[in-house]
Parts: C-alpha cells; structure tokens; sequence
C-alpha cells in the first residue's frame, strides 16, 4: 500500500472514530430529557430504580464516561502532541479524572448489571481494566516513559469506546438470540475484548520515537 492511501485510510480511521465518539458521548442526556423506560433502564427492576446509590453511580458512570468518551479521541492526535503540548496534557489530567469517576462508578453498579454473573464480571473486569491501564499510562508518562504511556493510554480509550462497540453490538445481537438477556451476557464481554486486541495491533506499530512528542508531565 502506498503513502498516501495509507495516510487516507489512517485518517478516514481517526475522522469515524471522532464522529462515533461524539454521538455516543452524548448519548447519556437522553436520559434526562426522555422518560427513563427505555435502552438499558428498561432491564432494571423498580427498586433498584429507585435506589438512591445506584442512582449516583449510575449516573456519575455514564456522565464522567461520556466525557471521557467525548475528549478522549482529540489526544489520538499526532499534530496536537507535538505542536500543543500543554492542551494535550490538560485534556490528559482531564481524561485520568474522569475515568476514575466513571471507572469506579461503574465497577460499582456492575455488580447489579443484568444477565446474571457472566454480564456482571464481564463489565467489573472492563471497570478494572479500564481503570488499571489510565493508571499505568498516567504513571508512565510521569516517570518519563513514554512509549509505555502512549501504549497504555491506547489500551484505556479502547476500553472507553466499549460505550460505542457495546451499542453497535447489542442490537445485532439481540436479533441473532431473539433475546435481550443473552445477548447482553455475549455483548458485556464482546464490547471490549476486541477493542483491547484492536490496541494492541496499533501498540505493536508504535516506535521509541515517540517519546519527543510529548515532554515532562
């Protein structure tokens, strides 16, 4: 493939992820302008609904998750690491942020998610994973290791866009199984699996010379 194609896809790449991104990062205010009897609320049983601190992690999950969602793609940016730095590591602090809000949030009411265990460890170990590579990329780049934070902040917006595969996935799956319950047991694991597999194949493109990019936290 010659330069110029591949740069063309590599951008058409970057330009959908940005556009699904964004539609999907303000896809959590329908619940405050619609009647909350529909998408995933609508597997929820009334006293959970009603419960006060399921409601603050519920919440906090898809307000700081969307966000995140929302500002995390910018950073993919090769022209804004080099050229703005001081954006870039503002938009970072910001993202680490948010991610600890929505992580935790979501670790918490993961454990009421339905579908049973297989939904509910498949999202606690998304809310871990998520939350352990934010860390590790942000340690990284504080330590000067940048190779390892541009590796390891892929891993983590890989597992943010999760929001977006998880909403492209459950409506296929639906109509494969003809059932919301196990499609939603498949699509808790299936949301992010290959997002992190998909990272990984970018990951292994990545040179040492990343590191002039980005400078001291």
């Amino acid at each position: 493939m010659n330069q110029p194609t591949h740069r063309t896809l590599k951008n058409l790449g970057y330009y959908l992820l940005a556009f699904l991104a964004i539609l999907i990062a303000l896809y959590p205010l329908t619940y405050f302008v619609l009647d909350r009897n529909f998408g995933l609320l609508q597997s929820k049983d009334e006293a959970l609904l009603l419960n006060v601190f399921w409601n603050i992690g519920f919440y906090t999950h898809i307000l700081a998750g969307g966000l995140a969602l929302l500002i995390g793609w910018i950073q993919f940016s090769q022209k804004l690491r080099i050229k703005q730095k001081r954006l870039h590591k503002l938009i970072g602090k910001t993202y680490v942020v948010l991610v600890i809000l929505s992580g935790m949030a979501g670790i918490g009411i993961g454990f009421f998610a339905t579908g049973g265990w297989i939904a509910k460890i498949g999202f606690i170990t998304l809310g871990l994973i998520w939350l352990y590579t934010t860390a590790a990329g942000f340690s990284s780049a504080k330590a000067g290791d940048y190779l390892t934070h541009q590796k390891m902040m892929t891993y983590s917006y890989a597992a943010c866009f999760a929001a977006v595969t998880l909403r492209i996935y459950l409506p296929l799956l639906i109509m494969l199984f003809g059932d919301f319950i196990p499609a939603y047991r498949v699509v808790a694991w299936l949301c992010w699996v290959p997002n992190l597999f998909f990272a990984y194949a970018l990951n292994s493109k990545l040179r040492d010379s990343v590191s002039v990019e980005i400078g001291p936290v």
